[in-house]
């Protein structure tokens, strides 16, 4: 499960950078039309939205892997192993929870806003849904992945 989520990792990290890169090009580009030459693009800003809409929600699912979410680290740690363990797989089974009621969520409103398209761009609103419902599957995955990992180390 490990190498499958590793290039899994790496794309998401490289569709993040890549889509930050993109928004503040796109942000600047924006801000020079509009104030140096008194002419805004109406596109930059449904762009922009998706654009953080990807960033958000992958950036999450990449903490996830990382186990850099939040968390109440403090408290844990001062638990006795064996309730770390407990306490630190049950964060790990209300991620997958959580992306699991993403994935459904989004998928209904994905399913709900496909024939009506984003103003401007005339591209589908289910593009919004369908990000999520992207990071949704890596963050179960990437979760699934963490609670095996506490398992083999609670054996060993």
């Amino acid at each position: 499960m490990k190498r499958p989520n590793d290039f899994l990792f790496r794309a998401l990290v490289v569709v993040a950078a890549v889509s930050l890169a993109v928004l503040c090009v796109l942000v600047i580009y924006s801000v020079v039309m509009r104030y140096v030459f008194s002419d805004a693009p109406d596109f930059v800003e449904p762009i922009a939205l998706l654009l953080v809409i990807v960033i958000a929600m992958f950036g999450a699912a990449l903490k996830v892997r990382e186990g850099g979410h939040i968390g109440l680290d403090s408290f844990v740690k001062k638990l006795p192993l064996k309730a770390q363990v407990v306490a630190h797989a049950f964060q790990h089974l209300c991620l997958i929870v959580l992306a699991g009621a993403i994935f459904f969520g989004c998928l209904q409103m994905a399913e709900t806003t496909m024939n009506d398209k984003i103003p401007i761009l005339g591209l589908s609103e289910a593009l919004r849904y369908l990000i999520p419902i992207v990071a949704s599957v890596c963050i179960a995955l990437f979760s699934f992945e963490n609670l095996l990992g506490l398992f083999a180390r609670k054996q060993t």
